[in-house]
C-alpha cells in the first residue's frame, strides 16, 4: 500500500483509465492471442481443404467446427508457449487426434482422405509458425499483438478472395468437361473421367461447329478494337484540352465527365431501343460501334486527363517555340510520352466492350453477327445442355483474363504514372 493510500485510509480506487489497461494486458497475453488465432485459423483452413477436396474428388468432405476450435486452441497455445520446438510434437498429437475425432470428415477414399488430412496438417501447421511468429509467451507489446493479428487477417484476406474468384471459374470449366450422362447423374459432382480422352473437350468441339462461336469470337474481336479507336480518336484530344487548353466552362466540364454514370443504363435502355429501331441502327454492328463507345468516352477522358496535366508543359511549350503547330506537338511529343496510359486505358475499353451484355443484348436479333456475350446468353435455354453453356462463359472469359493477365503490369503503371509526374 502506497503513503497516499494509508493516509486516505485504505487502496485507492481503480480508475477506468487503469482497469481498461489491465484489460487489454489480458488480451494481449501471448498465449491467450495464440489460442484465439490458432482457432480461428483452424477453422478457416478446415473450411478451405473441405471445399477444395469436395470440388476436387466428388466425395464428401466436411469441416467440424467444434473439434477444429479445439485443436487449432491447443496447436496455438503450443505454438506460443512452448516454442517452435514443440511444433513437431503438437502437430503429431493432432494427427492422432484427428483420426478419431478431428476437424475434417471425409466418406472418400483412404487416399483422397489421407490427402486431405496431409493438406489441413501442413496448412495449420505452417500457417500458425508464421502468424504466431512474433508472440512471445506472456504480454505482449502492441506492435507483436498487431503484427501476428495482422498475418493472420492477410492469410484469411488471401484465401477468402482466392476462393471466391478460383471456385466459380472452377466449376464453369469442370462443367463444360463432363458429359451429359454424368450431370444427369450426380450436377455436384465436379471430377472428371479422364478415360473420356479428347471426348473431354466435345462440347467446345459442338460449340464452334453447331453454334458457330468462331462468328461470335470474331464479331466481338473487332467491334472491341474499333471500340478502342474510337473511343481514343475522341477521348485523346478532348482530354488534351480539358488538361492544357484554357476555355470557359474547362473545370465544370472536367469535375462532370463522369456524371453519365450516375445514371443506370437499364434506364436509358428504352430510349436507345425507340432511337435505334426508329432511325434503323438496331440489330447492326454500326449500331453497337456508335453506343459502345459513347459509355467509355467518359471514363476514357478522366483516366487521360489525369495523366496529361501530369505531363511536363515545358516540353510542349518548348515543341511550339520551334514551329510546331498544337496538333504536331499532340502527335509528336504528348502521345509518344502518353503511351503507358494509352495502352491501360485501351486494355480498360477493350475490356468494356469485350464484356457488354446489356446493349448486345437488347439491339441484336441476328445470330450472324451476335457478340460474344450474346452469343453465351443464347445457350441459356433448356433445349442447350448445360455443359455447353459453361463451355461458352469459358471460351468467353478465357480470352479476357489471358490479354489482362499478360499487360496487368502495363495498365497499372499507365494508371500510376500520371500520379508521379510533375
Amino acid at each position: 500500500m502506497s503513503v497516499a493510500e494509508r493516509k486516505a485510509g485504505g487502496p485507492a480506487p481503480r480508475t477506468p483509465r487503469s482497469i481498461s489497461a489491465r484489460k487489454k494486458s489480458i488480451w494481449r497475453n501471448g498465449a491467450l492471442t495464440g489460442a484465439i488465432l490458432g482457432a480461428l485459423w483452424t477453422v478457416t483452413i478446415a473450411v478451405t481443404v473441405a471445399v477444395v477436396m469436395a470440388f476436387a474428388t466428388g466425395a464428401l468432405f466436411r469441416p467440424l467446427m467444434l473439434p477444429s476450435v479445439l485443436w487449432g486452441a491447443v496447436l496455438g497455445f503450443g505454438i506460443v508457449f512452448l516454442g517452435r520446438r514443440a511444433l513437431p510434437a503438437v502437430l503429431a498429437l493432432a494427427v492422432l487426434g484427428w483420426i478419431g475425432f478431428g476437424p475434417l470428415y471425409s466418406e472418400a477414399g483412404v487416399g483422397a482422405s489421407v490427402f486431405g488430412q496431409l493438406a489441413l496438417v501442413i496448412g495449420v501447421g505452417l500457417g500458425l509458425a508464421k502468424i504466431l511468429a512474433p508472440l512471445p509467451k506472456g504480454h505482449a507489446s502492441k506492435h507483436e499483438w498487431e503484427e501476428s493479428v495482422i498475418r493472420f487477417l492477410t492469410g484469411f484476406g488471401y484465401l477468402f478472395f482466392t476462393a471466391m474468384v478460383a471456385i466459380p471459374f472452377y466449376v464453369m470449366v469442370m462443367t463444360s468437361l463432363k458429359s451429359q450422362q454424368a450431370l444427369l447423374q450426380n450436377p455436384l459432382d465436379f471430377s472428371l473421367d479422364w478415360e473420356r480422352g479428347w471426348g473431354l473437350l466435345r462440347s467446345y468441339q459442338e460449340l464452334f461447329a453447331d453454334y458457330g462461336f468462331g462468328s461470335y469470337l470474331w464479331t466481338s474481336f473487332y467491334v472491341s478494337v474499333l471500340t478502342v479507336a474510337l473511343t481514343l480518336l475522341f477521348s485523346v484530344p478532348g482530354a488534351y484540352a480539358v488538361a492544357r487548353l484554357k476555355f470557359r466552362g474547362r473545370a465544370a466540364f472536367s469535375r462532370s465527365i463522369l456524371l453519365i454514370y450516375m445514371v443506370p443504363m437499364i434506364v436509358l435502355a428504352l430510349p436507345i431501343y425507340i432511337a435505334f429501331s426508329v432511325t434503323g441502327l438496331r440489330n447492326s454492328i454500326p449500331g453497337l460501334l456508335l453506343i459502345y463507345p459513347v459509355t467509355t468516352i467518359p471514363v476514357a477522358l478522366y483516366m487521360l486527363q489525369g495523366y496529361f496535366r501530369g505531363l511536363p508543359a515545358e516540353v510542349e511549350e518548348a515543341g511550339l517555340m520551334d514551329g510546331l503547330t498544337r496538333l504536331q506537338v499532340i502527335l509528336k511529343i504528348t502521345l509518344p510520352l502518353s503511351l503507358p496510359a494509352l495502352a491501360s486505358v485501351s486494355l480498360y475499353v477493350f475490356m468494356i466492350a469485350w464484356n457488354e451484355f446489356l446493349l448486345a443484348f437488347m439491339l441484336l436479333d441476328d445470330p450472324g453477327i451476335f457478340t460474344l456475350t450474346r452469343g453465351v446468353s443464347a445457350l441459356n435455354s433448356s433445349e442447350v445442355p448445360r455443359q455447353h453453356l459453361m463451355a461458352g462463359a469459358v471460351i468467353a472469359t478465357l480470352p479476357i483474363m489471358v490479354i489482362f493477365l499478360g499487360l496487368e503490369k502495363f495498365m497499372t503503371k499507365g494508371l500510376t504514372a500520371g500520379s508521379v509526374k510533375g
